[in-house]
């Protein structure tokens, strides 16, 4: 699903950035709301700062913030494995070259804009200005994954993350 927000661009660049887990509900400019198989209900929700996710299973409730968050020193880490959670948790940052940025908008935003397991987010003033979520419905083992892709078109940087949770 592809919207556009009614919402000024916050975030500057990727250092800005933080990881928050099990963090308070923010409020969102857009939430999809996904019910998947064994009774696993995902939000995804598109912040003024980025996104979050909301993963309830059973008595499972996880949070998933990553976001410029006031009073949080900014520090994405590159990995997080949390073994006794089940929760991992993986990041990059690309800087393409030329106009490497604005091709990876075009096709992300081209690929996801039918996708009823994914939400995509275009900030006014800049269509290369985006914040993606994509679930995969189905990975397996018992497990929930998502990717996001947020884009710095200011600062020519994309942010990638993935994560699975494994449900038990």
């Amino acid at each position: 699903m592809l919207v556009t927000l009614d919402a000024p661009y916050v975030d500057t660049s990727a250092a800005d950035l933080s990881l928050a887990r099990d963090d308070a509900e923010r409020p969102a400019l857009h939430v999809l709301d996904l019910d998947l198989p064994g009774a696993i209900r995902l939000e995804l929700r598109l912040l003024g700062a980025s996104h979050q996710v909301v993963l309830r299973a059973g008595d499972v409730v996880l949070t998933e913030t990553v976001a410029c968050l006031p009073g949080r020193p900014p520090e994405l880490p590159a990995t997080v494995l949390d073994e006794a959670a089940g929760y991992r948790f993986a990041a990059a940052v690309l800087r393409p070259p030329a106009a490497g940025l604005r091709d990876r908008v075009a096709a992300l935003r081209a690929e996801l804009a039918d996708d009823a397991f994914a939400l995509v987010g275009v900030f006014p003033g800049d269509a290369d200005a985006v914040t993606a979520l994509a679930v995969r419905p189905e990975p397996g083992g018992g497990a929930v994954a998502w990717r996001t892709w947020h884009t710095y078109p200011q600062t020519n940087e994309l942010v990638l993350t993935e994560t699975v949770v494994t449900l038990r």
